[in-house]
This record gives C-alpha cells, sequence and structure tokens, in this order.
C-alpha cells in the first residue's frame, strides 16, 4: 500500500443541481464531496464496500465540522485532501481540505470522527488487525503535516473588543 501524505482525491465538478435558490453552491453538497473523497481514502485503509460487504462491518460518522471559505460554482472542479488527524481501537480523526483543482485555492474544510461499527452487534467495534495497520501507517505518514486551523474550531459569535 502506498499512502501519500496528505491523500489526495479524485477531481469532482460541482454540478448544476447542486446550485441553490441564491445561486449558491449549496451547503449539503460540499459534504457529499468530502463523503466521496473519504470513501476514497477509506478504501485504501481496507474499508471499502467489499470490506463491509464481506464482514458486515462498517463505519459511520460521529461528528463532522464543515468550515466555508470560499464559494465555488456550478461546473468548479475541485480536488480533496484528508488527513488523518489521530485514531484509536475503534474511531478515526481526520480533516479533509477542499481546493479547487485549477487555481488551488481553499475553498472549505472539514472536520470528522468516524466510528467503526458490527452491524451484526449493532454496536461499535474494534478495527481488525489489518485495517488498523493501514490506520496506523496512513497516521505515521500524515504526521508531517502541519494542522489546519480550523481543525478543534469552536462554533461561536467572535469576542466584542
Amino acid at each position: 500500500m502506498s499512502l501519500a501524505a496528505p491523500f489526495v482525491s479524485s477531481i469532482y465538478k460541482v454540478e448544476d443541481e447542486w446550485i441553490d435558490y441564491n445561486g449558491h453552491f449549496n451547503m449539503a453538497y460540499y459534504n457529499v464531496i468530502f463523503d466521496r473523497a473519504s470513501d476514497e481514502a477509506f478504501l485504501l485503509l481496507g474499508l471499502g464496500p467489499e470490506y463491509a460487504k464481506e464482514t458486515n462491518c462498517s463505519f459511520f460518522t460521529l461528528e463532522a465540522h464543515t468550515t466555508y471559505l470560499r464559494e465555488l460554482h456550478a461546473g468548479d472542479a475541485v480536488e480533496v485532501s484528508l488527513q488523518l488527524l489521530d485514531y484509536d481501537a475503534k474511531r478515526v480523526h481526520y480533516v479533509e481540505q477542499m481546493h479547487h483543482a485549477e487555481g488551488k485555492w481553499l475553498a472549505a474544510v472539514s472536520e470528522s470522527m468516524v466510528i467503526h461499527v458490527d452491524m451484526t452487534a449493532k454496536k461499535s467495534s474494534p478495527f481488525p488487525p489489518p485495517v488498523f495497520k493501514n490506520i496506523a501507517a496512513m497516521r505515521e505518514v500524515h504526521r508531517i503535516l502541519p494542522i489546519p486551523p480550523q481543525v478543534g474550531h469552536k462554533i461561536g459569535n467572535p469576542a466584542r473588543k
């Protein structure tokens, strides 16, 4: 398994149907792209559709926080980088950054925590050893990357001076 630091997704296009009545790329569809990109990265770790089918295990999002920084438009091409920040026996904490594919500027950042789930038992369960080993390897490669300032960002009104 060859791991990049960070993982970089395929290129996605902002679809016409994702533009809302304000003429903006609707916030929900940023998350569609983030989800598709994370599926690509997790497939490398051994957590793709075949894994779910063969083991009756998968992973669910526990928490996600998206920061929207610059507007995208219909037809814009984007790519998403994924950086694994931390993990334990059942969870993975990661951050994704969506960049305009041509201009390379940062459009949005999504920080997420997922948990491994045994679908038969309907409860969380540890990653199997081969997957856990892959997660550890990705974290080691990503350890050298700077942590984006949006990680750990708290929502709230700015303090007044």
